[in-house]
């Protein structure tokens, strides 16, 4: 109360002004007293900018690459006997071009088009995954409850005695120790709910013990829509379909007999050089797992939404999903395959592949990430992918057993980023950055008063003594000459980067890194000679 009194210069217990500082400056020590946390806090803000591609004839680069792709899905179609085919290509959250070739319907006739509906089979499950982080977020559910609070039949089935309880996040990311179930799995596709509790009630097999490693397991998926059920009040199709599809705007359905038959694409197998045509299958509880029909032209809308999680920014969220759920989705949560000798067109490239939510996770050795997942039941063979540092993505649908539509998309894509020349997008370096470089430029290469600066944080001059930082300094910038120019930083990222100063004779590239501190200062310094 006296730090109040002394401060605005009113007695306010017994109600006298006490004129103790003039009005002006005791508002100012008011301000500063009360206000100083906030406008502390408000200094912390970290000024961000997003990656942007810098290549203003991008689109028209990738524009010219479409008549090679439209060749080339042709030929691939023809070469895997599709019977009909459609794809799509969604760049920056746009369906910029679409193709299609064949028959939906060989026995009449009917040509397949971007807007015929295909049953997208495995390509479903990362809905499931999606509408199972949505009950997450509504409180209805945790990633990391055990599935047996869910599904009580499940209580206490493992292959080991040490194995932990099956959780959410186990059958999401396929590491429940259930073993791979495609073929057995691509034809439960219509049994009811009673039939699949029946099923699990009866005592499951395990491949392999609950997180040890990844296993895909359409079975999983199957309990992630019982569960869905369970937990929504309402069944995993509606509650997609009110959730997902219709605030996309995508039209989609479960049931092939919803479907009008001049766009129902109909499954084939090839069989003695012949299309055999495959019965479709109705609906039912492993349709969690495979069961959405749909268009490249609806189905466009869902990839744009995947490609609209990159970069990270500060503009609104308006999806049905935030942005970092969508990135939550597409993490690498479970590795699974090291493959060392892919084919990438003209050369051998390794790949790592991991799964998340629904969704497969690539890199391969060129460090392009690729996100997405395939579809495949008897009569058809479905694929997407994007490279979100690219902002480009492919989807194919086709109307025969199992298409290699993961290949045939992944050499799309290769065939895009080369033709194109196109180059993941820039992250502009942030502005503590650029002042830390500025800072850093006037103490090379001497490094006089340096230790007073208050720009090296504390560990520097203990891990860098000044002697030797001279010492090194100074010969590179006699083997270099004469300093010409200095390039703009290049940020790793917001607290990391590096920039080359350019001499008569060779150039150095200079790399440091900033503390997490507030305001940050240099930790970690290195020059070396490049040139």
């Amino acid at each position: 109360m006296k730090i109040f009194k002394w401060l605005v210069g009113y007695d306010i217990v017994g109600g006298h002004a006490q004129n103790a500082l003039p009005t002006l400056l005791h508002l100012a020590l008011f301000l500063l007293f009360f206000m100083a946390p906030t406008l502390m806090h408000a200094q912390t803000h970290q000024s961000y900018s997003p990656p942007v591609f810098t290549d203003p004839t991008r689109l028209q680069k990738i524009e010219s690459v479409f008549p090679a792709i439209d060749k080339f899905y042709k030929e691939a179609a023809e070469k895997n006997h599709f019977p009909g085919y459609a794809f799509g290509i969604v760049v920056d959250g746009k369906l910029m071009h679409t193709g299609s070739g064949g028959y939906t319907d060989i026995a009449n006739k009917i040509p397949a088009t971007p807007q015929s509906f295909f049953r997208i089979a495995s390509m479903t499950k990362s809905f499931t995954a999606m509408a199972i982080l949505q009950l997450r977020d509504a409180g209805k559910l945790n990633l990391d409850d055990p599935v047996y609070l869910y599904i009580p039949e499940l209580k206490d089935q493992q292959l080991t005695q040490d194995a932990p309880a099956i959780t959410i996040r186990d059958l999401l990311t396929h590491a429940s120790g259930l073993p791979q179930d495609d073929p057995w799995g691509d034809r439960k596709l219509s049994e009811t709910d009673e039939q699949l509790i029946a099923l699990i009630k009866k005592g499951l097999y395990f491949s392999t013990t609950t997180e040890t490693t990844t296993e895909y397991s359409n079975l999983a998926y199957a309990m992630l829509g019982h569960i869905i059920n369970k937990v929504s009040g309402m069944s995993y199709q509606s509650f997609i379909a009110e959730n997902i599809w219709q605030p996309l705007g995508m039209q989609a359905a479960w049931e092939f007999a919803k479907v009008a038959p001049d766009k129902l694409a109909h499954g084939y197998k090839w069989v003695d050089d012949n299309w055999q045509e495959e019965a479709l299958l109705h609906d039912g509880s492993f349709g969690a797992m495979g069961g959405i029909i749909t268009s490249i032209e609806a189905f466009s809308r869902y990839v744009a939404l995947h490609q609209s999680a990159w970069p990270a920014r500060d503009d609104a969220d308006t999806g049905p999903i935030k942005r970092s759920e969508l990135r939550e989705m597409q993490y690498p949560w479970r590795f699974y395959d090291f493959v060392s000798d892919h084919k990438k067109q003209d050369k051998t490239c390794a790949l790592i592949k991991s799964y998340g939510y629904g969704l497969r996770w690539y890199r391969d050795c060129n460090a392009i990430t690729y996100v997405g997942h395939s579809g495949g039941l008897p009569g058809f063979g479905s694929n997407w992918i994007i490279l979100p540092e690219y902002g480009i993505g492919v989807i194919l649908f086709a109307n025969v057993t199992y298409a290699p539509a993961n290949d045939i998309n992944l050499e799309v894509l290769e065939t895009l980023v080369k033709a194109a020349q196109l180059k993941p997008r820039e992250l502009p370096a942030s502005e503590i950055l650029q002042q830390r470089k500025q800072a850093l430029l006037k103490f090379l290469p001497d490094w006089e008063d340096a230790t007073h600066s208050p720009i090296f944080a504390e560990n520097f001059f203990l891990d860098h003594s000044v002697e030797a930082l001279k010492k090194q300094t100074r010969e590179l910038f006699l083997k270099a000459g004469k300093i010409v120019s200095i390039s703009e930083i290049v940020p790793e990222n917001q607290l990391r980067g590096s920039f080359v100063m350019k001499g008569e004779k060779a150039a150095l590239k200079i790399k440091f890194t900033l503390t997490p501190t507030n305001p940050p200062q240099i930790q970690a310094f290195e020059i070396k000679l490049i040139s």
